[in-house]
């Protein structure tokens, strides 16, 4: 009786957080809900994706190199799609930004030859790259200036932990029902849908722009080179980290899974803290240690081979790639950053997507050159190149000045 009445008022209580949470803060909760479902569907994307090119379409690192053009040229027109779509609203391009990601994904499934996957990728990768400047500023939109950090790191901690799921999925899907890449691609596109039903939910249409200019200061100056430097050095690790994991060391999707499941946990620590760090420390002392971990990174996937035993390098890389892929959160920063030195509130979401414009202009090229310089010279020396980026992006984040 008294286990039953603790239970009944644990549900209580939970209950009435969540209707608390929905009359007084509505939008920011169904803000977390997108996170969520979207989070869902991103953590089987990332479990699977390379496996699916490697298994299906048998690509080598040359070819997977290539694919990152048209994998990344939405993130460079994402500026100029923003401006075509400015009309509606953030929250509404969300929707779009969600059905799109739905479909392309869910057409990655039923794709069996090279050019109807670089159609739908493309699709699906439009969809991502219209909410990430998006995410941000109805994020910061949604708080307090002196919450900025930690509001954006609830939304991803939600994000995070719902990526658990994807990667659950993922591992009983694969490990013991044996689905198909196809069948995990359209679970993912319903989460995808979930996520667009939920954000017209939302009420708050701010930030509305009736039109979406392309604004380039001098004051800006600074943030844009910080995209362009991480957008180089994170494409190296989207595209080559897992690569060499499958290629050198024959991790499959279950593996991948399990790696994303110590990320995520990993990540829903670092998130918090980095979100709290920036509002304590600033901006510019998170970056900088951010590049040095990266820094560190670099060197471990270039040299763990020639230290190590194979199956210790194998268990190196793989740390490495699961800390490297935990440091996303500091991306917060730049964003931060960004909003802090904003000279008016409408540049925010302006400056923010040519960021994101800026960095894949970069990423386009930069994983055409590497599997260039793998088939050439090995994936160590690919790495060596990152590392040298990484040691640009401490110089450049000393130079932070947000006052």
């Amino acid at each position: 009786m008294g286990l039953s009445s603790f239970i009944e008022r644990c549900i209580s209580s939970f209950r009435d957080a969540i209707k608390d949470s929905f009359t007084n803060d509505r939008d920011f909760t169904l803000f977390l809900c997108i996170g969520f479902l979207a989070g869902v569907a991103g953590g089987i994307n990332t479990s699977i994706f390379n496996n699916f090119l490697n298994d299906v379409f048998h690509l080598s690192e040359t070819a997977r190199g290539v694919l990152e053009f048209p994998r990344e040229l939405p993130g460079f027109l994402v500026v100029f799609v923003l401006s075509m779509l400015a009309f509606l609203g953030d929250t509404r391009i969300t929707s779009i930004s969600m059905f799109a990601a739905a479909i392309g994904i869910a057409g990655l499934g039923f794709s069996h030859s090279f050019g109807v996957l670089i159609l739908f990728l493309m699709i699906f990768s439009m969809g991502q790259h219209l909410y990430m400047p998006l995410a941000s500023s109805i994020g910061m939109h949604l708080s307090e200036p002196e919450k900025f950090g930690s509001r954006l790191a609830k939304y991803n901690a939600y994000n995070l932990s719902a990526s658990l799921i994807g990667y659950g999925v993922v591992f009983v899907g694969f490990k013991y029902l044996h689905v198909s890449y196809k069948t995990a691609f359209i679970i993912a596109a319903l989460f995808y849908l979930f996520a667009t039903f939920t954000s017209f939910l939302m009420k708050k249409q701010e930030p509305h722009h009736k039109s979406f200019k392309l604004i380039i200061r001098k004051r800006y100056t600074l943030y844009y080179l910080l995209c362009m430097v991480n957008g180089a050095r994170k494409q190296i690790f989207l595209t080559f980290a897992p690569w060499v994991l499958i290629q050198m060391f024959h991790v499959g999707p279950e593996t991948f899974a399990i790696y994303g499941v110590i990320i995520a946990l990993v990540s829903i620590f670092t998130r918090t803290l980095v979100g709290n760090a920036i509002d304590k420390l600033g901006e510019r002392k998170v970056l900088s240690i951010e590049a040095v971990v990266l820094f560190w990174l670099c060197i471990g996937y270039s040299f763990a081979a020639n230290i190590f035993t194979a199956s210790v390098a194998g268990i190196v890389i793989a740390a490495c790639y699961i800390i490297d892929s935990s440091t996303n959160a500091v991306d917060m920063a730049r964003s931060t950053y960004m909003r802090k030195i904003a000279l008016h509130s409408s540049d925010i979401t302006h400056t923010l997507s040519l960021g994101v414009t800026v960095d894949h202009a970069v990423s386009m090229s930069i994983p055409i050159l590497g599997g260039l310089l793998w088939s050439a010279f090995g994936y160590q020396v690919v790495f060596m190149s990152a590392a040298v980026i990484a040691a640009t992006n401490f110089v450049l984040s000393m130079r932070i000045c947000t006052e």
